[in-house]
């Protein structure tokens, strides 16, 4: 006798759903494009595009110490071909914060390797000022990161705080590292928020000022990863139908309804609602009385 592996189709149709469903969770975080709408102000930031480093030196005798943060806010960091893999951040990060030890007459040592910042919008925060001096600050927090003194884990973070500057862009400027915070400033005019777009409101969705008429501007997209969800289900439940109609038909000849799977299932469906239905209805009316009035005697 040979012995058939026991997974029905109905139970492959399943797993490909969960499947395709927790992809779709996983994938809900959006992307950060660069443009920034937060406390009713808009900031177009994509002229920043490109790598660029803050660093500074502190001496540490018989040494001294290097604090180098290499970013790029709208793509991942590009690999560096002369420094080892293993010190280097992870793919996909976008603000990689290294620590380097010189000595002279030795060779450099790169003594730690943070990664600060990724794509995901799930892990930024804004904020906005509008007087002066006009800037919008970036707070990312990256993955988790042994503590340089003990043994309970931090979330390093960055926070980058972009100044409004009429003239040209500067160099970022290094602030300060804590331990945990990497600190930069920035003077640049993508600092300033685009002109026209300051809301009367402080929310997140952008406001239209009160002496101008609505523009016709594309909603952002919100709720995109119930409606992927939904498409998902309704692809899988097409498939379930359309894959189990096909088994039908191949491995036992079915014609016409018998082609459905799973058919006595289906056909008892819309009796289970009816009785759904009739339960939740005699429940919900109220009991009318049947006494009348009168006494058992």
């Amino acid at each position: 006798m040979i012995l058939r592996p026991s997974c029905t189709l109905p139970a492959v149709l399943i797993s490909f759903l969960l499947l395709i469903t927790s992809s779709v969770y996983a994938q809900d975080g959006s992307t950060f494009e660069c443009r920034v709408t937060t406390d009713g102000l808009k900031f177009d930031l994509t002229s920043l595009a490109g790598e660029h480093t803050a660093r500074r030196k502190r001496e540490t005798p018989p040494t001294s110490t290097v604090d180098l943060l290499r970013f790029n806010l709208c793509a991942e960091l590009e690999r560096q071909e002369d420094v080892a893999e293993s010190d280097q951040c992870t793919k996909g990060t976008r603000a990689c914060f290294t620590q380097i030890n010189s000595k002279p007459d030795e060779k450099d040592r790169i003594i730690s390797v943070i990664p600060l910042m990724s794509a995901s919008t799930q892990d930024l925060t804004f904020q906005a000022e509008t007087s002066s001096p006009k800037y919008i600050t970036i707070t990312s927090i990256g993955a988790e990161y042994p503590h340089p003194s003990n043994a309970t884990p931090i979330h390093p973070s960055l926070r980058l705080t972009i100044l409004c500057s009429g003239g040209e862009t500067s160099d970022p400027d290094f602030k300060s590292f804590d331990g945990s915070q990497v600190v930069v400033e920035w003077s640049t005019p993508a600092g300033c928020p685009i002109e026209g777009d300051k809301g009367g409101s402080n929310d997140d969705s952008g406001g239209i000022p009160d002496n101008q008429p609505p523009q016709n501007n594309k909603p952002e997209s919100t709720g995109s990863g119930v409606g992927w969800f939904f498409l998902v289900l309704l692809i899988a439940f097409a498939a379930y139908f359309g894959l189990g109609a096909y088994y039908n038909y191949t491995t036992y000849g079915a014609r016409g309804t018998d082609l459905l799977p799973h058919r006595d299932f289906w056909k008892e469906v819309p009796y289970m609602l009816s009785d759904v239905i009739g339960h939740l209805c005699s429940s919900v009316r109220p009991r009318r009385s049947t006494n009348r009035g009168y006494i058992a005697v």
